[in-house]
């Protein structure tokens, strides 16, 4: 064999081993192109996602009746000055667990009462505490709720909770208890209040007769639901506390239907 066509075999050789090289560094690029692909995708679309917030405020604007909800977190409320925002309505907080009580709760609800508000009382639900105390703990705290709204049940995850669930089945059972025991004694069925995570892993599908307050900030929630909480960043003039921002809320409908009789 010539030195000249060995020369050309090896050029030859050579080149399809440079395109073949190519062609295999080309395909592990694309396997290695893919994850980071994929995680740029899914920081996009949490990005986008956080953005929902202002979508949630115009979703809500099509509904006329408009509430706040406040605690001891917002301090001694204005409520005087908090009329003039012209709000349908109130739920402020009065219990917790089977002994705790707002501090708050007294005077929030004599200056509701004074300044003529349609307002209504709830209740942070406990896992560790028995449903028969607490339903006992609420009904002596808040009264006689005629005229009032119907009373709400709060469940969602607090403190280590959310690492340290409830078993679904027995929460299930209790809070079943409690607002049974709620019923036989206002004659209503309460509201159960939840946060759109907690309400798809424990609640869903099991509470569909109760009226349903559901916290979602991003977007409308896609239940039956009768308070939508779309905003948790209200700022108001007459807010005093250490939260400085409210959350507000639109109501599904007519807001009579709802206040004891």
């Amino acid at each position: 064999m010539s030195k000249t066509n060995k020369k050309s075999i090896d050029e030859i050789t050579t080149k399809l081993n440079v395109g073949k090289t190519i062609k295999e560094n080309k395909k592990h690029y694309h396997k290695a192109k893919m994850p980071l692909i994929v995680c740029g995708s899914l920081f996009i679309i949490a990005l986008i996602i956080i953005n929902f917030k202002p979508f949630a405020k115009i979703q809500s604007k099509s509904y006329s009746v408009r509430g706040i909800d406040v605690s001891h977190y917002h301090g001694d409320v204005d409520w005087k000055q908090i009329k003039e925002e012209d709000f349908d309505f109130v739920y402020i907080k009065a219990t917790e667990g089977s002994s705790y009580v707002d501090e708050c709760f007294k005077k929030n609800k004599d200056a509701l009462s004074s300044e003529g508000y349609t307002y209504g009382m709830y209740h942070f639900f406990s896992f560790d505490s028995s449903p028969e105390k607490q339903a006992k703990h609420f009904i002596k705290t808040v009264g006689d709720l005629k005229g009032n709204l119907i009373p709400v049940v709060d469940v969602e995850y607090y403190g280590n909770k959310r690492k340290n669930p409830p078993k679904k089945d027995k929460l299930r059972k209790n809070l079943q208890t409690m607002l049974d025991l709620l019923e036989d004694e206002y004659k209503v069925k309460p509201m159960i209040y939840s946060t759109t995570p907690f309400y798809n892993k424990f609640l869903n599908g099991d509470f569909d007769d109760y009226p349903l307050w559901i916290r979602n900030v991003y977007f409308k929630p896609p239940y039956d639901w009768t308070i939508w909480q779309y905003t948790d960043h209200l700022k108001l003039d007459g807010i005093n506390g250490k939260e400085k921002y409210v959350d507000c809320n639109v109501l599904n409908g007519d807001l009579g239907k709802y206040i004891i009789k």
